[in-house]
């Protein structure tokens, strides 16, 4: 029997699979170029009070577990004590047998808090007294934590109609060597259907932009203006959240037609709303050809499912799932007609549903061309995916149908601190995979290449990829 997560053979069931990861991933710097932390938190550098705080506030993922094992949402998002709190955790997380989230909580509690046993009902104390003492030391402050975890840069996720203001005092700040830049996420900049709150957007937008806002070829200059800022701070990627990737062309006076309709706080119909998405992401891909940024395309998800929770709580509270509509066709047509009008920017395709992954990869073989190696990719295993199956059924399926050793490797997604040892959970799969083709006789054992290759998936690709203005790892 093995022991339980043990450092060297967790995840790597060969020996090929150990060396490569010990020897050439493990250690590897970090790049995060999608995540969701606080710029703010990072430039006033925030302390914890306790892991409850710092583990279970705003994470989602555990509050679907806790939800799922009977817990009542006052011990979850509401108003209890704590201390209370972690304990209601701890004893859901010790019935969740298989699920990444008992791993993923394992892994930090070894990395951050030196704590190598398990976490349950019975340890709870314990782990609460470890936790919350090394919570008090001053290397556990939000910028410690993200530089000791061996990043390098961070991607936030941020509005163009955002201030920038703590991007900006950041890039000032030489105190900090870890790269904190925007990463752009116009998605109120989409949602015509809204109506009040699209109006409101816009108007918003104009203040910022200083660009009086009456056409949509006045928004999409407004628009242009923030992403030009964006640049300046350092800004290398976009991210949209999509239902799915729509096509709906339509012609520029019949945008401009809903375009008014969304800015006077009215409904567009379902199709009006469908060609002014496709116009607006057409601009915005021809925006992201023009400053050399990746564009990201996360879909396949339909959210906010129970009405009665998200009129408590708001969104991104744990009721989101998985849709199976992902229109193959409608993704294909759409990154033609942005080849056509403008070339296609570097794109990164993330389905939330598992089973789209071979056909992204071959829509995905369409469209890439020189220079750039893996223009189009599939993005790692995203949200109820990012998991040993998830992840290894995404790599597999990546290698069987186009280039693995392009591929740009592991971001956090994540609003926590403490979600960097997903990029060790991820470079285990990675090697524990590799490892196992390599002792069935599928790829050679010549470990200069397999080393090189383990290495620029976790960190060179992804720098290489991003143009970031970092050193290459060998």
């Amino acid at each position: 029997m093995k022991q339980f997560m043990d450092d060297q053979d967790f995840l790597l069931s060969t020996e090929t699979g150990q060396r490569l990861f010990h020897e050439f991933a493990h250690g590897t710097p970090i790049v995060d170029y999608h995540c969701h932390l606080n710029p703010q938190e990072i430039w006033e550098d925030k302390r914890f009070s306790t892991i409850t705080e710092v583990w279970l506030g705003g994470d989602h993922y555990k509050w679907r577990l806790m939800r799922a094992n009977g817990v009542d949402e006052k011990y979850i998002t509401g108003d209890a004590d704590p201390r209370e709190k972690f304990q209601k955790w701890a004893e859901t997380l010790e019935r969740c047998v298989g699920n990444p989230v008992f791993e993923w909580s394992h892994l930090e509690l070894k990395r951050y808090f030196g704590f190598d046993g398990v976490l349950n009902s019975k340890s709870a104390q314990e782990v609460w007294d470890l936790a919350n003492a090394k919570l008090a030391e001053p290397k556990m402050s939000a910028r410690n934590l993200v530089k000791n975890s061996g990043v390098r840069l961070v991607c936030t996720t941020d509005d163009p109609a955002d201030s920038f203001e703590f991007h900006k005092k950041l890039a000032a700040d030489d105190s900090f060597d870890v790269k904190v830049v925007p990463a752009m996420r116009p998605d109120a900049a989409l949602r015509v259907e809204r109506g009040p709150e699209f109006a409101a957007y816009v108007k918003k937008l104009a203040r910022v932009s200083g660009i009086a806002i009456k056409t949509f070829a006045d928004f999409k200059r407004a628009i242009s203006k923030r992403y030009d800022v964006a640049a300046e701070l350092g800004c290398v990627a976009s991210d949209h959240a999509l239902d799915y990737v729509m096509y709906a062309p339509a012609t520029e006076a019949e945008v401009e037609a809903i375009f008014k309709k969304g800015m006077a706080g009215k409904v567009p119909t379902e199709r009006e709303v469908l060609q002014y998405k496709t116009a607006f992401m057409q601009f915005a891909a021809a925006e992201y050809v023009r400053l050399d940024w990746a564009m990201q395309l996360h879909f396949g998800c339909k959210r906010d499912n129970n009405r009665a929770m998200f009129a408590k709580l708001g969104p991104d509270t744990g009721y989101d799932c998985i849709s199976n509509y992902t229109p193959a066709d409608q993704l294909a047509d759409f990154l033609n007609s942005i080849q056509e009008k403008s070339g296609l920017p570097k794109t990164i395709l993330y389905s939330l549903n598992p089973v789209d992954n071979t056909m992204i990869d071959t829509v995905m073989g369409c469209f890439q061309e020189a220079p750039v190696a893996g223009k189009i990719q599939n993005g790692s295993a995203w949200w109820f995916n990012d998991n040993e199956v998830g992840m290894r059924e995404q790599l597999t399926a990546l290698a069987n149908e186009g280039v693995l050793g392009n591929f740009v490797g592991m971001l956090t997604d994540s609003r926590s601190f403490l979600s960097y040892p997903r990029h060790e959970y991820f470079r285990r799969v990675l090697c524990g995979l590799i490892g196992e083709w390599v002792e069935a006789g599928k790829y050679p054992a010549d470990f200069e290449v397999l080393g090189k290759l383990v290495k620029d998936i976790s960190y060179n690709n992804a720098v290489r990829y991003f143009n970031m203005p970092l050193e290459l790892e060998y």
